[in-house]
């Protein structure tokens, strides 16, 4: 239940701590008063989106909080339980606006998604708007309201849950199916491509080593030539660097006897000797090694070359061949796997097909039982609220065919009869404004009285509405606030007589700045709403003693 609503800031509001109690509560007042800012309130702490128009001008935000008592809500205890949101029994949701339009929300002092926010308050307050008559047209909105009166929702649930099992497989089946004559074009192309470079054989080709012996043969005769002439100058000529170096070595190792320290300089020339040496042999052997094939040469610069054209034809580097090969390979073998995920999404959604069609023609029954009740119970109502003749119809066709729907296979039609002998037609083209209107209540009414929410807002659901029926729907609020709190927003006397707490809503005007404000009428002070509700400029001893009247009915009739 909804103890406390507290408001800072907000719009016309600058400061408001409304106490609320069990049973119902009407709020009334002039129009223009404020009394939508305080559903607006509501609506922000619930989880609407807000943006800085709501923040009151010339301040940094707004806030609303709403504390709740929610010892006999068990499933809203489990959820804040489960969620670590505990608070033993009690709930403090706190919402705030800033200038800038940003806004944060909090449970038990802990901040929240707008997700997470709306996900929970749906457990503990429902609002039926001045509206909800013109949404009431809406298929959707009939097939929701005969679910949630028939509490097949869990099965729903299970329905809807295949149904996006079979949504989800069928879609990527028609995308692959799509793309199917595609992919074989390119398969095609992929195993043309992938001949052309498996004969190849890249595998045992080294581009950059193929290069390297490439170069090299098309010099071989320069490095013939260049080795031996140096080979010559070096060991072979008389007057080689080694003959010259051996000879020097020779006249400086006499001289050590009379120079000792020119010892070391022998043994450097000594090892450069045996460098020079070593240096030869393998130059010699080097040489020795090379043969000119031109049918070697002219083999490499073929498979060169056929690289080559390759690399360009695919745009890669030639030593990027073998890598485009094993691409090649991979997307081969997708597309082969894409033939069987098409088989295997085609058994998939024939799968959910199977399971789906049971659970949607078992909601199809309970749907048909839950509108033979509900249909009798609003006709029953729509005779207490002035339509003797009324007759509410719930109509409820499963479609024919092999393709799973959103929330079930049914169409949902409320159908209606304002007078005798009419054949029963939608309610969008039957009912006028005014019928509408009790249509919509008796609905609402008759609906809520199943529903757990412990806290019921009606917004001026009432509008369209007077007289003696007014006052039966006031007592139907009445009734429907014995198991649950009910807050009412009305400008009909009837239906504010009817309420156990009167809170009354009012413009006061301080300088160049307008607020709102509400305060609780006590007994004498309700008589005078009550009076001024009735109607006329000036209030009359006979406005008054009929303002009376009807409080001091409704208290006997209470007792």
């Amino acid at each position: 239940m909804l103890l406390n609503l507290s408001i800072l800031d907000l719009a016309i509001v600058k400061s408001l701590q409304l106490d609320l109690s069990q049973g119902m509560t009407v709020l009334t007042g002039e129009t223009g008063a404020g009394k939508s800012i305080l559903l607006t309130a509501l609506g922000l702490a619930l989880g609407e989106r807000a943006t800085a128009d709501y923040v009151r001008p010339n301040c940094k935000r707004a806030e609303v909080n709403l504390e709740f008592d929610l010892t006999a809500m068990p499933i809203a205890l489990t959820w804040l339980q489960e969620n670590e949101f505990d608070e033993n029994g009690h709930c403090l949701i706190r919402r705030v606006i800033g200038s800038d339009g940003r806004s944060k929300a909090f449970i038990n002092n802990r901040p929240v998604t707008l997700q997470t926010l709306q996900i929970f308050t749906r457990q503990l307050v429902e609002i039926h708007g001045q509206h909800a008559h013109l949404t009431l047209l809406e298929s959707e909105e009939q097939r929701r309201l005969l679910d949630n009166y028939g509490k097949t929702t869990p099965l729903l649930e299970q329905v809807n849950a295949c149904f996006k099992n079979w949504q989800v497989a069928q879609h990527e089946l028609q995308q692959l199916q799509k793309k199917q004559s595609q992919a074989q074009q390119r398969e095609a192309l992929l195993r043309y491509q992938l001949e052309e470079l498996e004969a190849l054989n890249l595998g045992q080709f080294d581009y950059n080593a193929l290069s390297e012996t490439h170069k090299k043969l098309a010099n071989l005769e320069q490095i013939l030539m260049t080795g031996q002439n140096e080979l010559d100058a070096l060991y072979d000529a008389d007057k080689s660097a080694f003959r010259q170096l051996k000879n020097s070595l020779k006249a400086l190792t006499q001289l050590e006897q009379f120079a000792p320290e020119l010892q070391s300089v022998n043994s450097l020339l000594n090892e450069a000797q045996i460098q020079i040496e070593e240096a030869m042999y393998e130059l010699r052997h080097f040489l020795e090694s090379q043969e000119v094939d031109p049918a070697q040469f002219q083999e490499i610069e073929q498979q060169l070359g056929v690289l080559q054209t390759l690399s360009r034809k695919h745009h890669v580097k030639p030593e990027e061949l073998f890598e485009l090969q094993q691409n090649l390979e991979t997307e081969l073998a997708q597309l082969n796997h894409r033939g069987e995920r098409i088989i295997e999404l085609e058994n998939l959604t024939t799968q959910y097909q199977q399971a789906y069609f049971p659970l949607a023609e078992k909601l199809t029954e309970q749907r048909q039982k839950s509108a033979k009740k509900l249909q009798l119970q609003i006709s029953k109502m729509m005779k207490e609220l002035g339509m003797p003749n009324g007759e509410f119809l719930v109509e409820v066709n499963s479609l024919a065919g092999e393709t799973p729907k959103l929330n079930g296979n049914d169409n949902v039609t409320f159908l209606i009869s304002a007078n005798v002998g009419l054949p029963p037609k939608p309610l969008s083209k039957v009912a006028s404004g005014g019928e509408l209107s009790r249509i919509s209540l008796a609905i609402q009414v008759t609906t809520a009285s199943d529903k757990t929410t412990p806290t019921m807002i009606f917004d001026e659901v009432d509008s369209g509405i007077g007289g003696g029926i007014a006052e039966i729907v006031g007592q139907k609020l009445n009734q429907l606030s014995n198991k649950r709190q009910v807050l009412c927003v009305t400008h009909l006397p009837q239906v504010a007589a009817q309420a156990h707490q009167h809170l009354y809503v009012e413009k006061q005007h301080h300088e160049d700045m307008t607020a709102s404000r509400v305060r609780l009428l006590e007994d004498e002070e309700r008589v005078l709403e009550t009076a001024r509700m009735l109607g006329g400029v000036e209030i009359t001893d006979n406005t008054l003693a009929h303002a009376r009247e009807m409080l001091t009915k409704k208290n006997t009739k209470r007792n």
